[in-house]
């Protein structure tokens, strides 16, 4: 690709930037990077600087200063995304991969070259295996997921529950989410930890990239072989079983994919409401008093800080103009979600809320938007809630501004979100034993269901629960009642 020429330096030839300055981020050309220190210190000021400089669609660099494009316009996204004869997912069309400057090694090999699953693929080979992967997540009963992570969550709590203290990102929002996931794929349990661990390093994009992959599929591929002598009641066992006839190595990369995605952006979506309610006055009042559910909540996260903040959005397969910009055959184009979520042309007042609008690209758009987008709602709602039901007295350790940051090129997360809370003791043993008891298949049968709520019950007798949704907001609602004043 061929960048426009750099601004001119705002200093004579040869005068170094100062500490700080942006300037330090430039490759190449004058470049930016969109990787490393300067790049990750503040990624949405970043964002909206190359806004101001370039439009909606800047040129930067990846790791090893390999150039493509970041497209930043919420309009230019769904251009991308909508239109596979422009743009291709398929990692084969990448002129710098063609010409040998993307190594395997590369740490950002692992998410941008081709693999056998539908996110790099396109027409009907897409078809096939997003549909098999699309109809197989669906399997799942959302009650019984909704279980399954509020048995994680009370189990968690019950670990940090008397100590008063404890750090929400590294003892539950990061845990909570891996092990409803590793049920739902069929990993056994104790694998989870260090499955999600890779998963993190692999986006993070550090040099264990590609090693944590390697690591990643070995244990993968272990699972699909067990599964063909074992099946389950998960994502595995129906991936081999679906009509569409996945090879394993299909089924392999297709776990691979939702561990990877769904581990990352529900820990982020978590960590990021949690922070929210914990420490902006704003937003925990619009939950009180009632302007804002703890559905709406999460969304408004999605707009404001969506947990993946770039992903690969393809490969230009022709010279095509986007955004002003002339994009030539073999280019590699990135969303930017967290910039066109906040482009003033869609969202001219920045952090306005956006009640009932879920417009919003934190799950891209078009033929690969994300299939499992209301599972990972699921989880982050259901593991918030029973947090504030149990602790409702959750405090910040910490100001806002002692909190630190890591970010990659795809996305930027908490390092800690420390909280002080009025010890309390664990659940009784019995409770626990009680949630922790195997549980029917989490299986969609309606049929079922009914069977299983009518038996034990006397004739004509009528059972009345709130739906999840409204258990949900009293519980945050008499927790948030007591932060009040905070």
């Amino acid at each position: 690709m061929t960048p426009p020429p750099p601004d001119p330096p705002p200093a004579g030839p040869g005068a170094a930037p100062p500490p700080g300055c942006p300037a330090h981020g430039l490759g190449p050309g004058g470049v930016q990077r969109l990787y490393g220190r300067a790049a990750s210190a503040a990624p949405a000021a970043l964002y909206e600087r190359l806004r101001a400089r370039h439009g909606a669609v800047a040129p930067v660099l990846l790791e090893g200063d390999v150039p493509g494009w970041l497209v930043l316009g919420y309009r230019e996204v769904l251009e991308v995304t909508r239109d596979p004869h422009r743009f291709s997912r398929d990692g084969r069309n990448w002129t710098e991969w063609r010409r040998g400057r993307v190594l395997p090694d590369s740490p950002i090999a692992p998410v941008l070259l081709w693999g056998p699953d539908c996110t790099h693929v396109d027409g009907a080979a897409h078809q096939r295996l997003r549909g098999a992967v699309h109809e197989s997540l669906q399997r799942f009963d959302r009650r019984a997921l909704r279980r399954w992570t509020r048995t994680a969550a009370h189990g968690l709590i019950d670990r940090f529950a008397a100590d008063g203290r404890a750090d929400l990102l590294g003892q539950y929002a990061r845990v909570a989410p891996t092990l409803t996931l590793t049920r739902l794929l069929g990993v056994p349990e104790p694998l989870g930890p260090g499955l999600a661990e890779a998963s993190r390093q692999l986006l993070i994009g550090t040099e264990r990239a590609v090693t944590s992959d390697r690591h990643i599929q070995q244990v993968l591929h272990r699972l699909v072989l067990s599964r063909h002598e074992a099946p389950g009641h998960d994502l595995a066992s129906w991936l081999i079983a679906h009509p569409a006839a996945l090879s394993d190595d299909e089924v392999k990369h297709h776990l691979r994919l939702v561990l990877v995605a769904a581990n990352e952006s529900t820990t982020n979506l978590v960590a990021n409401t949690l922070r929210l309610v914990l420490l902006h006055p704003v937003f925990r009042g619009s939950l009180l008093d009632g302007r804002m559910t703890l559905s709406e909540a999460v969304e408004q996260v999605l707009w404001d800080e969506p947990p993946i903040a770039v992903c690969p959005g393809g490969f230009a397969l022709r010279d095509t103009d986007l955004g002003g910009r002339r994009i030539r055959g073999g280019d590699v184009l990135l969303l930017g979600l967290a910039a066109a979520n906040a482009d003033p042309l869609v969202r001219p007042r920045a952090g306005a809320l956006m009640h009932g609008n879920r417009s919003h690209l934190a799950f891209t758009s078009g033929p690969h938007e994300c299939p499992g987008q209301d599972i990972g709602r699921a989880i982050a709602e259901t593991t918030i809630e029973v947090l504030l039901s149990r602790l409702p007295d959750l405090a910040p350790a910490v100001a806002a501004g002692e909190l630190t940051w890591s970010s990659s090129t795809w996305s930027r997360h908490l390092d800690a979100l420390p909280v002080v809370f009025t010890p309390r003791p664990p659940r009784p043993a019995g409770e626990r034993e009680r949630g922790a008891a195997p549980e029917p298949p989490a299986v969609r049968d309606p049929n079922a269901a009914r069977a299983r709520g009518a038996a034990g019950r006397a004739p004509g007798a009528r059972v009345r629960r709130p739906a999840p949704t409204v258990r949900a907001a009293l519980g945050v609602r008499a927790a948030l009642g007591r932060l009040r004043g905070r």
